[in-house]
């Protein structure tokens, strides 16, 4: 990102580096990663929002304070909108996006996690997932499916993900069955598209 002024991330010449990986912290960066819903660091392996500290970073946004203040803390961590972790390597990998989260009572949800989940099952081909709104919770978690085998059942997805996870991140907006997910020439998935077939 260009507020990092210089690459924050390498990565190293291993065979065992994951190419999944964005790299390892280059020297002059400091990294943590927090937890969207308290704000506190988490362990290693564990999903958060990456910040990073350095003295190569931006001082802040021209004539935009408030913008500044929204990405920069008062220790100087700027708050990137990534949503990663960091594995026992020290690798960091960036798995979504802070907007995407959906937003359950409070509690964030990440449309990744439970796509990665998704796609573990056998039956589903492609799969998506994004907040449809909600008056009670604010959103709720919706799922659109491939299927691989045509018998799957908005049932059997469900259970699924049920099986996996805390209860605020079932899949309660329900389940839709599509002939594919939209997506852009390099993959990624285009979720204001299902947002406006969502109404």
């Amino acid at each position: 990102m260009t507020e990092c002024g210089l690459a924050s991330h390498l990565p190293l010449l291993d065979s065992e580096i994951s190419i999944t990986s964005v790299g390892s912290l280059v020297s002059t960066f400091e990294q943590k990663i927090i937890s969207t819903n308290t704000g506190d660091e988490v362990p290693t392996g564990e999903r958060g929002e990456i910040c990073i500290r350095s003295p190569t970073i931006m001082k802040g946004y021209l004539n935009r304070p408030e913008a500044t203040a929204e990405t920069i803390d008062a220790d100087g961590w700027l708050h990137t909108g990534d949503i990663g972790f960091v594995d026992e390597k020290g690798q960091t990998f960036i798995v979504d996006r802070l907007k995407e989260l959906i937003k359950v009572k409070g509690l964030q949800v990440a449309p990744a996690e439970l796509e990665d989940i998704l796609l573990s099952h056998k039956e589903i081909q492609d799969a998506a997932v994004i907040g449809v709104p909600d008056e009670k919770t604010g959103e709720k978690p919706r799922a659109y499916v491939v299927k691989a085998n045509k018998n799957l059942t908005e049932s059997d997805v469900k259970d699924f993900i049920e099986a996996k996870v805390s209860s605020y991140k079932f899949l309660t907006g329900g389940v839709v069955f599509v002939e594919e997910i939209p997506k852009s020439p390099s993959g990624k998935i285009l979720r204001r598209f299902l947002r406006e077939q969502a109404g």
